[in-house]
């Protein structure tokens, strides 16, 4: 059954930023493919939106087998593919001094080398329909963040992947953009605050706008990057923090 609505897909979609970018796509008229690694998430998800609007498939980014069967279930199910974001993402403070090699590269595995699989898998299907990739980086690409070694290099690895496939694919009218957002309240920070992993306080104090953002405020970003409204943006990274890199009040 192909689509006649322009088709979503979301790795990490059954939860946090990837299900409110899911929410913003449908919401926009689009439909969406979510693709996350627990099949009781893509149950729960898809259950909870309009029927017909989305369905789920099983994917693993770091296995390549994995991602290129979720690409031929679109290809084959949807018959088109307009956008891809790469969401899929975990978070595990721990000091530098102390991660294991296994550890470290687990990180880079999903953020990074998973997103290029699905980049690489969709692109046939993206460059038919001119679609648009956006992956998501973070405010940790672009500070240092204690004890998140592996994280703030895994997102500011993000970047570079973006930059260099926009320049090689945009010639072939796909565009390729990512968001980096801030402190976003969803259920990965909300289990790190209370781990005594992230302590909120801080980072609302340090924030111009004084507080988290909602993963809605997240999925626009995505949605526009995503979307015709960005037609000549390419190889951008789009920071949705608040303010909190930007802040100069040090007085």
């Amino acid at each position: 059954m192909s689509s006649t609505a322009p088709v979503a897909f979301v790795t990490g979609g059954a939860s946090g930023i990837g299900l409110a970018v899911v929410n913003r796509w449908i919401a926009e008229g689009g439909h969406a493919v979510i693709a996350d690694v627990r099949v009781e998430s893509l149950d729960e998800a898809v259950g909870a939106l309009p029927v017909g609007t989305a369905r789920g498939v099983v994917c693993d980014v770091t296995d390549r087998a994995s991602v290129d069967a979720a690409r031929a279930s679109v290809a084959g199910t949807e018959a088109r593919l307009d956008a891809v974001v790469n969401s899929a993402g975990i978070a595990r403070p721990e000091p530098s001094s102390a991660i294991t090699d296994a550890a470290f590269q687990l990180m880079l595995e999903i953020h990074v080398t998973g997103s290029m699989r699905v980049c690489r898998a969709a692109y046939p299907l993206l460059r038919a329909s001119g679609g648009a990739i956006v992956n998501v980086a973070s405010v940790a690409a672009i500070a240092g963040l204690p004890e998140r070694a592996s994280y703030t290099s895994a997102k500011s690895a993000i970047g570079g992947l973006t930059r260099t496939l926009a320049v090689e694919w945009g010639r072939t009218g796909v565009r390729v953009n990512a968001v980096a957002p801030g402190y976003v309240r969803t259920a990965l920070t909300d289990k790190l605050i209370r781990d005594g992993d992230l302590n909120d306080e801080p980072v609302r104090s340090r924030t111009p706008l004084g507080r988290f953002a909602e993963p809605d405020e997240i999925a626009g970003a995505v949605q526009f990057l995503a979307g015709l409204a960005s037609s000549f943006v390419n190889g951008h990274v789009l920071v949705v923090d608040g303010g909190l890199t930007i802040d100069g009040d040090w007085y």
